[in-house]
């Protein structure tokens, strides 16, 4: 049997046809879509903002922070204070939020209502949390991007003190660790692997989820180096693993079969995306070279979700921007748990 065509054959994102949602967001790292239209955006202030389908937005929020927008000192606004990172939907619709701040797993109600789910583990500090994820079982999936508490000096190939854990049954356990940077993590229709980016490695990792939720056949899902530091991942219907490119903000697919393809440029090349990949090359990164880089559309583009009532409208979530770019996608995109 001949494969199925690709939908994203011949595909890229044309500029032009990209267009906005949101205003005056602060951070907008990671979004969840809803069936109705709503997004779900996470903000630098302490919470999310709410946008409605007829693009009326809420800041929701159990006490405002301000340390974001008024941080005089550019590394400091990016490292410390509470930084909501990914999110997710709990089952009874409460959102999960991984702080990339306060280094720990937090459920708020809709309303606002906030309450630490665990922030240690085996007795100590659990480090930077990044990500949330909820499977079909109510597994809640996490991960740790590093140890380090300033999380910009583990923006390095020679660092590998990321884990991913999981949250079952009320209690939390590491299920694979030595990653470089653990990121984003997304899996897949059947929910038989797990794919994890590793930013400081440059690849995406995929490991096979036991019935036990422990991860076993850990192996690279595609380049090996994409010559560029990964963030968020989303998968499409077809199999087609969406990503970011964080810092040169590009938007790339990994096929079923492995190969990668860029769908969006907005760095070209830049001078300052070229010195950090230097610097980051030898070990050399540092947050002035990081914080020089970032395109025009999702400044330090961050990751990727699908919506729309046919989950065929793209979001970018980024770390610099205030407003969060869409665009029409060839095909449609794998449903969440909560979908």
């Amino acid at each position: 049997m001949a494969p199925r065509p690709n939908p994203l054959d011949g595909f890229t994102v044309d500029p032009a046809t990209i267009r906005y949602i949101g205003e005056g967001l602060q951070r907008p790292e990671c979004i969840l879509a809803e069936r109705d239209g709503s997004l779900w955006s996470a903000d630098a202030r302490g919470g999310v903002v709410h946008i409605r389908p007829d693009g009326s937005q809420t800041l929701i929020t159990q006490t405002a922070s301000r340390g974001f927008a008024e941080a005089t000192d550019q590394e400091a606004r990016f490292v410390s204070g509470t930084l909501p990172n990914g999110l997710a939907f709990a089952g009874n619709g409460d959102i999960l939020i991984s702080n990339f701040g306060t280094d720990r797993l937090e459920v708020m109600t809709r309303d606002g209502g906030t309450r630490v789910l665990v922030d240690r583990i085996d007795g100590e500090p659990i480090g930077k949390v990044n990500f949330v994820l909820r499977d079909s079982q109510d597994r809640i999936w996490l991960t740790i991007s590093t140890r380090t508490k300033n999380w910009m000096k583990a923006i390095s190939p020679n660092v590998r003190d990321g884990y991913v854990a999981l949250y079952d049954g009320g209690r939390l356990r590491i299920v694979a660790e030595g990653f470089a940077f653990t990121n984003e993590i997304r899996l897949d229709a059947r929910e038989e692997w797990l794919y994890v980016a590793e930013t400081c490695a440059r690849k995406v990792t995929r490991l096979r989820v036991l019935p036990d939720g422990n991860l076993t056949d850990r192996e690279t899902f595609g380049p090996e180096d994409h010559g560029a530091c990964i963030d968020g991942i989303a998968f499409d219907a077809h199999g087609n693993l969406w990503g970011t490119h964080v810092f040169t903000d590009r938007i790339f697919a990994i096929t079923p079969e492995g190969e990668l393809r860029i769908l969006l440029d907005d760095d070209r090349d830049s001078a300052a995306g070229q010195a950090f990949l230097a610097a980051f090359a030898r070990g050399e990164a540092t947050p002035d070279l990081m914080l020089a880089c970032g395109g025009t559309i999702a400044p330090w583009c961050a990751s990727i979700t699908f919506g729309g009532p046919d989950l065929r409208t793209v979001y970018v979530g980024s770390l610099k921007g205030t407003r969060i770019p869409y665009f029409r996608s060839p095909v449609a995109g794998l449903p969440m748990a909560h979908w």
